[in-house]
């Protein structure tokens, strides 16, 4: 029992992570590497195993893929897995599209080129197989093929190190391919050297990112073989490599890359390259601090007084004038503020000793219910209405209408009744009066003013008030226009009343005796019978001749 404990500690008692298998062949390009893999394998063991190496199955996209499959086979015989298989969607294969209904494990159907081998609809779980002739075949996806084409894509690679005499150089990529005949080194490839006993390995730590050949031992290896690695020159003294950086630049901290000399410098705002070294400086406001790298504010309302008119205020790498109470900055300068600068007016304003006045442009007036707004005005009766810019939305003052001439016509309220006695018309509005003895109640209606109010002459244009002695009554205004009062019946009318009256009265009679008349009917007997039941009958008797 202790024993497989033991191991299970150890790890020991996991399965090992198979080794990834060594390709048969592979090239890279720029951005890809691509591998060819014999061995028997069904799709899905193929696919883990290309993912084992950082990558998938491969995707033929265009002719170069195509390209890179016939130099991978050299003619050699077999079935190969692609990165084809038929969408789980699908249950059979659709030969009239272009990839029949499969899809890259990169989970697209995205390609410039197809080569398939011709063939029916075929159902089940189908992936594509590619042979030494480049066609491509369906087959089933449980079923072992020969082997299987990888890719590798990488971001960018490492150029083949420059040909040296007398000096093989043998690579090894990251996905177990090894050999000297390569177009590019994908990162994480290593170069081996072994005549000088080097070692070196493409690492993504250049400028901008970009792989370049390194090693982690700082400086130059042998200048004749790529030149040593140095981003300048490289040299020999002593009998010892060195890299040289052109002026401007110095050598970086693996002694082979330049850099500015101002990379890394400590400068808070700006470095300035002098020779191979650097000097900091400061923005304007601003001055270098003891540390010859950091930068401090200047006060400059201290340092140079007068600046300002009023009051200066030191900003940091600056200052800013400010002025006085009741004063404000016009063009530089403070200037007395207007009442009017702050007022809240709608449209014009007017200083005046202490304050302010709110004004209108013309076709307006002061709203009486707030005096810093206007409103449209009219002091005549038509007045031309006030649009908007594009003379669409127009509008009227208040008591006025516009008609069809465009014009604002005024309403006359004096025709609408609403006074009890008298109306005077007016403008944009109108005015009630009473006559005298009345009082004007609720600016419409008319009420008597009591008696021990009557005293002393009274105008009814308002609520009653007392005049002092002597002092003429107020003229009430001449209305406009009065309400209808009753007239005295012209003496031809009253005739005509009498005359009506006497031939109805008469109608009414000889109607009366007509009514009369028809109750009285000769009965069948010959018996005749008037009036009412009392009064006498006569007959008429037959007489013997």
């Amino acid at each position: 029992l202790l024993l497989p404990l033991l191991l299970l500690g150890m790890g020991l008692g996991e399965p090992a992570e198979p080794e990834p298998l060594a390709p048969s062949g592979a090239q890279c390009l720029q951005h890809a590497c691509f591998a060819v893999f014999w061995g028997s394998r069904p799709f899905a063991a193929a696919s883990a195993e290309c993912g084992r190496g950082g990558g998938h199955l491969m995707t033929v996209r265009s002719t170069v893929a195509e390209e890179a499959i016939a130099l991978l086979l050299q003619d050699r015989g077999g079935r190969l897995w692609l990165g084809l298989s038929l969408a789980p969607s699908l249950r059979c294969t659709e030969p009239a599209w272009r990839l029949r209904g499969f899809r890259w494990v990169t989970e697209d159907n995205r390609t410039d080129h197809t080569n398939w081998a011709p063939s029916g609809p075929r159902c089940g779980q189908r992936c594509v197989t590619v042979s030494r002739e480049l066609r491509w075949e369906e087959r089933r996806c449980e079923e072992p093929a020969d082997g299987f084409l990888c890719e590798y894509n990488y971001g960018s690679s490492c150029p083949l190190l420059p040909p040296a005499e007398g000096l093989a150089v043998s690579y090894a990529t990251p996905f177990g391919a090894r050999g000297g005949e390569f177009l590019a080194l994908p990162p994480r490839s290593v170069a081996s050297v072994p005549a000088l006993g080097l070692e070196l390995r493409c690492d993504e730590d250049g400028e901008g990112g970009r792989p370049r050949w390194g090693r982690a031992v700082p400086g130059a290896w042998p200048c004749r073989l790529g030149g040593g690695g140095c981003e300048g020159t490289c040299g020999e003294a002593e009998g010892r490599p060195r890299c040289s950086c052109p002026d401007g630049s110095v050598l970086g901290p693996d002694g082979r890359g330049c850099r500015s000399p101002c990379a890394g410098a400590p400068c808070q705002q700006h470095c300035v390259v002098s020779g191979s070294s650097f000097v900091c400086m400061c923005d304007a406001g601003y001055h270098l601090g003891a540390d010859g790298s950091t930068c401090e504010d200047n006060d400059d309302c201290a340092s140079e007084p007068g600046l300002c008119e009023q009051l200066c205020v030191n900003t940091m790498g600056g200052f800013e004038c400010r002025c006085h109470a009741g004063y404000r900055m016009v063009d530089g300068h403070c200037q007395r503020e207007s009442h009017c600068y702050r007022a809240p007016c709608e449209q014009s304003c007017e200083d005046v000793p202490g304050g302010y006045r709110c004004g209108c442009y013309e076709g307006y007036a002061v709203d009486p219910r707030d005096p810093k707004r206007c409103q449209p005005h009219c002091s005549d009766s038509q007045c031309p209405p006030l649009c908007d810019q594009y003379g669409q939305d127009c509008k009227c003052p208040e008591g006025f209408l516009l008609d069809d001439d465009e014009l604002c016509v005024d309403i006359d309220e004096c025709d609408m009744n609403y006074c009890e006695h008298n109306c005077t018309n007016h403008p944009g509005g109108f005015q009630c009066h009473c006559p005298a003895g009345y009082r004007l109640v609720n600016d419409i209606d008319c009420a008597a003013v009591p008696e021990q109010d009557a005293e002393g002459p009274y105008s009814g244009d308002s609520e009653s008030q007392t005049l002092p002695p002597h002092t003429p009554a107020p003229r009430t205004p001449a209305p406009s226009r009065s309400p209808p009062k009753a007239e005295l019946l012209h003496p031809g009318a009253l005739v005509g009343i009498a005359v009506g009256a006497v031939l109805t009265a008469l109608a009414l009679l000889a109607l009366g005796y007509h009514l009369a008349k028809k109750r009285c009917r000769p009965p069948a007997t010959m018996d005749y019978k008037c009036g009412g039941p009392h009064e006498k009958e006569l007959g008429l008797q037959p007489v013997a001749s």
